[in-house]
């Protein structure tokens, strides 16, 4: 079942954000959702199957300066390796674009990296429709 994320699923995002490639403890994940969950341009969605969370996608809605189109960035989007296959993905995909529509977004754009590793990933975002036309440049402060 898909459902919105609640603060209490910050044990279950473990696994999810490790499965990302971004180890978090239980408290690091709840003190984000504190905030995320507060602030109502962004949407994570979670999809949980007897009382565990398979998959997830968090994103957030954006105005831009360079187009009167908004648009909604996919921050997070990762589905358990095991369980893989199964359509989680594609379900989480599609309600991220039922909310996407419903806020008035025209895109939906997400960064991936250009890592071997994520050559399967990019392989599912252009089966989703997703063309690759961007390169990310990231600044350490």
């Amino acid at each position: 079942m898909i459902r919105s994320v609640k603060l209490e699923d910050a044990q279950g995002m473990v696994p999810l954000m490790e499965a990302l490639g971004y180890p978090s403890s239980k408290n690091q994940i709840k003190n984000r959702l504190q905030s995320i969950v507060s602030q109502k341009h962004y949407q994570t969605y979670v999809y949980e199957v007897n009382n565990e969370l398979l998959g997830m996608i968090g994103m957030i809605f954006s105005e831009a300066y360079h187009t009167d189109e908004p648009h909604v960035r996919v921050i997070a989007f990762v589905v358990l390796e095991k369980e893989q296959g199964k359509g989680i993905g594609k379900m989480l995909m599609e309600k991220a674009g039922e909310w996407a529509v419903t806020n008035g977004a025209k895109t939906i754009m997400l960064n991936s990296g250009n890592r071997s590793e994520r050559k399967k990933a990019h392989e599912i975002y252009h089966s989703f429709g997703f063309e690759g036309r961007a390169t990310g440049f990231y600044k350490r402060l």
